[in-house]
């Protein structure tokens, strides 16, 4: 079987070879062909088939060649022919021109995989050779002081485009190292701070004056129209040094950290707006950092960063307006969450300079409010369906009153306008309803703040909006007779809370706080409605209820600045009332009615100038309330001279010194004198006179506050040594002698 199948083997061709394989069984017959050896046949069978079929190639390539020359004979015509226009085909070569053609079009793999990685590793040396022979032509130069110099009288000369490409490079590698890169492929080195600090001050203080000399661009203040540097014929052979120079000013912008250095940028771009409005990229990322100081910045840099946002969307409003109003107004809120005395004046910049964004293009404005006013008003009803906790928060927050502040005077500010008076409406209800929401007293400093909100709202648009019941009705719920539960150190600050406690609920500054807004909130909006014809009926209902209070209350520094409101209140009406009845026009003539109104407002009432001195006062108390100095100080005050003590009076207290050690000890009023277990009549006599002092109306009382008694203690001196025979009645031990003590001369 053996001899049969390799013989079978023999006969095959090479392809018929390639195609067939062994079988299992006659390799284990065969034991003595290996694998190795199989393989070695193989191979030679392979060596010997591709020779055979290069000598039949050839073969082929010779007869065909035969058959060429022949041709010349049998169809010399045709022969001529391609002599003519194909010589190609008649110098026929024995070699296959489509093998060789073949192997130079596609690759041919290596003999070895050793060769292969050696090739490549060998390329990659190469590579790095000439990377290194090109970073040693092409080594960054360092920048001196001496260079800047140089550069600095070069520009005040003649600014060239070369120049400014240098220096632009200088600035590019002097950015890099804010952020700790190495700026990619740069002529420049900056490695000194001094060198740094020299070329960011040239580049603040002379690169706008030396574009614009390149540029040939007139300066901008005598001209209201703004220039754009693209206008200029130079442009496109500088537009990419700029382009450079202001994406270096952004980066700059955002690696800053001392206030005074980012305001001295903040004016540079502010300067480079023109710039920055011919390209996009750069405009947008220059937003993004102006939006950051507004929001986060120092005083000054807020103002500033204002200044450049405001130019651009004045200029390109179409393009930048929109996003920049949103991401101010997000920027707004999330300054909103926490108000503090301190954060209140930044919070007022705010809302002013939005404002001033918004009346930039009215028909974006409304977009922008109709949107926000919305989402206000779904939290709102989802609080009055849902009645939750965590609903009831979403509107009593911060962030939802300065909203309502905000677009209350967006409205008022851009009023009179077609587009944004049907908002007006919507507002209103929204503020009604927040106050309304949960109407508990401890919510009364969040109602203060609608109620003010409102008041600005009716005096901007004129406007009529209830906003006195919601005031009045806080006369009717609180009980300003009761005594407090404790007294208080501080007074609240109704300005930087929406939630009273239980505890403050019960402190004395409470009620004097609540009084004073009431005051105050009551005054104001009499005031936007004092020249109006109908002042009479509209303050008749907090006449009667003043009134009733004053009835009622028995304290007299509630009941005070109470009657001089209402005092204030009636010479107004009477003033009007006597104004209407020389009238002699009726009520259905409108025209005639606002005319009457302005003349009347030109010429002023009782109430707006009581108002216009109250309001100096006012905020002259509110700057001293910010800077936290003492109310008192402005204040003359008598002072008070003391007499001298006696020769006499000073021995006595020498005497008698170690027999009163204990008094500094005693616990006040309750304890003063005890003899034999009982309280003496005088302590009880001075409890009975504290109350009759709180509970006194009108008469011997001027206003005065009732503190926690640290006034008092101030104030209060230690007992003087009785004299002798008072002694020696209290050794005897007669209680009821306590009330004919007599005291020593000095008292």
């Amino acid at each position: 079987m053996a001899g049969k199948q390799k013989r079978k083997l023999e006969d095959l061709s090479v392809d018929e070879f390639l195609l067939s394989g062994f079988d299992s069984a006659d390799e284990d017959e065969n034991e003595e062909d290996t694998p190795k050896q199989n393989g070695i046949k193989k191979k030679k069978d392979l060596s010997s088939a591709a020779s055979e079929n290069d000598d039949k190639k050839k073969g082929q390539a010779s007869q065909h060649k035969d058959q060429l020359s022949r041709l010349k004979n049998k169809d010399p015509e045709f022969y001529k022919f391609l002599q003519e226009n194909d010589k190609t085909l008649l110098n026929f070569d024995d070699t296959d021109s489509s093998e060789d053609e073949d192997e130079k079009k596609y690759h041919k793999l290596p003999t070895s995989l050793k060769d292969a990685y050696s090739d490549e590793e060998d390329e990659d040396v190469e590579e790095g050779q000439k990377g290194s022979k090109k970073s040693k032509k092409e080594e960054a130069t360092k920048v001196t002081e001496k260079m800047i110099e140089e550069w600095k009288a070069a520009m005040k000369k003649e600014p060239t485009v070369r120049l400014f490409r240098e220096v632009t490079q200088a600035f590019k590698a002097a950015v890099a190292t804010t952020k700790g890169e190495g700026g990619g492929p740069c002529r420049y080195k900056v490695a000194d701070s001094s060198v740094f600090n020299s070329l960011v001050l040239f580049c603040i203080r002379d690169i706008y004056v030396a574009l614009q000399r390149m540029l040939n661009l007139k300066p901008e203040k005598d001209q209201k129209r703004l220039v754009l540097p693209s206008s200029s014929p130079k442009w496109q052979k500088n537009h990419i040094d700029i382009k450079m120079y202001v994406s270096g000013v952004v980066q700059l912008l955002s690696c800053l950290t001392e206030a005074t250095v980012i305001r001295a940028v903040l004016r540079h771009a502010n300067q480079l707006v023109p710039y920055y409005l011919c390209l996009p990229k750069q405009c947008r990322h220059l937003g993004k950092q102006l939006l950051k100081q507004w929001s986060t910045g120092e005083e000054t840099n807020r103002v500033l960063a204002f200044l450049a946002l405001n130019k651009i969307c004045r200029h390109k409003q179409e393009m930048y307006l929109n996003p920049i109003l949103k991401q101010m107004y997000i920027s707004y809120v999330q300054n909103c969450k926490f108000t503090s005395p301190n954060a209140l004046p930044m919070i007022n910049f705010m809302q002013r300079t939005l404002t001033e964004m918004y009346s930039l293009d009215t028909q974006a404005s409304y977009q922008h409010a109709f949107i926000y006013i919305r989402q206000l008003a779904i939290h709102l009803r989802n609080a009055m369906t849902m009645k939750k906790k965590e609903t009831y928060q979403s509107v009593y927050n911060w962030q939802f009153i300065h909203c309502l502040y905000l677009w209350c005077r967006v409205l008022g500010t851009l009023y009179p306008s077609d587009v944004l008076q049907p908002l007006i409406y919507p507002l209103c209800q929204v503020i009604i309803g927040t106050i309304k929401l949960v109407p508990s007293s401890k919510y009364y400093p969040l109602r203060m703040h609608c109620c003010r909100a409102l008041t600005l709202l009716s005096s901007s648009t004129n406007t009529f909006v209830p906003v006195l019941p919601f005031l009045l009705e806080i006369f009717q719920q609180v009980e300003f007779n009761k005594k407090p539960g404790r007294m208080s150190k501080k007074p609240i600050n109704f300005a930087v809370i929406l939630k009273l406690n239980k505890i403050n609920l019960m402190e004395k500054a409470y009620k004097d706080g609540l009084i004073d807004q009431l005051y105050d909130l009551i005054l104001e909006y009499f005031h936007t409605q004092a020249c109006t014809i109908g002042f009479p009926e509209l303050a008749l209902p907090t006449v009667i209820q003043l009134k009733v209070f004053l009835k009622e209350c028995k304290v007299a520094n509630y009941c005070k600045p109470v009657r001089q409101l209402l005092e204030k209140v009636q010479e107004n009406s009477s003033h009007i009332t006597a104004r209407r009845q020389k009238a002699a026009f009726g009520v259905a003539d409108a025209t005639a009615v606002a005319a009457w109104e302005k003349k009347l407002q030109e010429e002023g009432t009782p109430l707006t100038k009581y108002y216009s001195q109250w309001k100096k006062l006012r905020e002259k108390e509110i700057q001293l309330e910010i800077s936290g100095k003492d109310r008192m100080e402005d204040l003359d005050l008598p002072e008070i001279i003391r007499k001298r003590i006696s020769e006499k009076k000073v021995e006595d207290k020498k005497e008698f010194k170690d027999l009163f050690q204990s008094d500094s000890d005693s616990e006040g009023d309750e304890a003063r004198f005890q003899i034999k277990g009982k309280k003496s009549r005088r302590a009880a006599d001075d409890d009975e006179d504290l109350e009759d002092l709180y509970d006194m109306s009108d008469e011997g009382m001027d206003g005065g506050d009732f503190d926690d008694g640290e006034a008092d203690e101030k104030e209060y001196e230690a007992p003087q040594p009785l004299s002798s025979s008072a002694l020696i009645k209290l050794a005897e031990g007669d209680a009821d002698v306590v009330e004919d003590l007599e005291l020593s001369d000095e008292d």
